[in-house]
């Protein structure tokens, strides 16, 4: 009596859990859009660190390349090859009409554009995530549960940033990021093509103005104002 008495109550507990999820606002996510050299990866897992602290039971996740990788396994396609693509300043070469008609597997950079956008629109709706870069401040304009940030620098801190980071020289450092800079504007490209809209942020900050934890204090001070986690406290109860 008691273990079905204990199934049922598992089963019911479930079926709650999935009915809250299917009325409950899309969110909360985070985005963050950053200038090449303001070393946005290590503040988001510091940001997610903060909001974890704050609802014990909610587990914040900050993605980068795992869009890439969730894009790939639908798309049946290496991440490196969706990046890649994505990446080109260069659309549609000679070479790739060519591979369109030899090669069954072929994905036009439209159809894996489109699964990018759908795997980031997936995981913001979701909620609990930081997505950082990849245009996400576009891709999830119409979620309210939303907080869009936006880093810059000089270009001095950027250099010197990108020196001290990866080893470089500053004449190699200035490379990179013109390289970097002209991907993600393609990829902006690509994405903003789909989504007919404009940039949007609710924050910009200045990357040398700051230390990462009067950042982080900034950004926490904004997500409170704009009450993008109201729902959370009543969410942990069903994890």
């Amino acid at each position: 009596m008691e273990n079905k008495l204990t199934t049922y109550l598992n089963k019911r507990l479930k079926e709650l859990e999935l009915i809250e999820r299917a009325n409950r606002a899309p969110g909360p996510v985070v985005t963050i859009s950053r200038e090449v050299g303001c070393n946005g990866l290590d503040l988001a897992n510091k940001i997610s660190y903060r909001l974890n602290d704050r609802i014990p039971g909610l587990k914040w996740k900050v993605l980068s390349k795992e869009i890439f990788q969730e894009s790939a396994k639908e798309l049946e396609l290496e991440p490196d090859k969706v990046r890649q693509i994505l990446k080109r300043t260069d659309k549609h070469t000679f070479d790739e009409i060519l591979e369109a008609f030899h090669n069954r597997n072929f994905k036009s950079e439209r159809i894996i554009v489109k699964s990018v956008v759908k795997t980031i629109r997936d995981f913001a709706i979701a909620g609990n995530c930081i997505i950082l870069g990849r245009a996400g401040h576009v891709i999830v304009k119409d979620i309210q549960n939303a907080f869009h940030i936006r880093l810059f620098a000089p270009l001095e801190y950027r250099i010197q940033s990108i020196m001290e980071r990866k080893k470089m020289k500053m004449d190699e450092a200035l490379m990179f990021i013109q390289k970097v800079e002209k991907e993600r504007i393609a990829f902006r490209r690509a994405v903003q093509s789909e989504m007919q809209d404009e940039d949007f942020f609710d924050l910009h900050i200045n990357r040398s103005s700051f230390g990462d934890e009067e950042i982080i204090d900034i950004i926490e001070q904004g997500i409170e104002k704009k009450q993008i986690l109201k729902n959370e406290y009543y969410k942990v109860q069903y994890y």
